[in-house]
């Protein structure tokens, strides 16, 4: 007697109207090295930018009517760096990649990763297509940075 493997049937329908999760797609990121980064929920060229770096905002925390971002973040975060702004200091822990180390992204608030409202991936830092470098990697916007003395100062590792 033959074994019964199993007694479902599969069927598919073209009329079918997608559901929330089936129209709902995850876009995935890289590093230049090729190292998988970011999956994220929403096309990170879309999400707001920092107006004083350029840097990509993505919202870690629900903020009243604002929701955070569904994103899984493959990095290590390193020691506080101060960086010295045209209005004071930001103290930024850095994303790097696991691989080659590039600085992808950072936080301004101690680790754990997204334990403050947000988290920023660096300008350039990523790409959909593995192996390529971004377009915009070594652009900078030009109204992010008006003149030479506010350009943002790498000041000494702060522990």
């Amino acid at each position: 007697m033959p074994k019964v493997v199993s007694r479902s049937a599969v069927s598919s329908s073209t009329e079918a109207k997608p559901t929330a999760s089936s129209t709902a797609a995850l876009k995935v990121y890289y590093c230049i090295c090729g190292e998988f980064i970011l999956v994220i929920d929403k096309n990170i060229l879309k999400l707001p930018r920092r107006k004083t770096d350029g840097s990509i905002i993505v919202r870690c925390q629900d903020s009243g009517e604002l929701k955070s971002r569904v994103f899984k973040l493959n990095a290590n975060i390193s020691e506080a760096v101060l960086v010295e702004r045209q209005g004071g200091h930001e103290r930024q822990y850095r994303f790097h990649c696991p691989r080659c180390t590039l600085p992808v992204g950072y936080q301004s608030t101690p680790p754990p990763m997204k334990s403050g409202p947000f988290v920023y991936i660096l300008q350039g830092a990523l790409t959909q297509v593995q192996g390529q470098i971004p377009t915009d990697a070594f652009d900078r916007d030009p109204s992010v940075v008006a003149r030479n003395d506010s350009e943002p100062k790498m000041s000494e590792h702060v522990k």
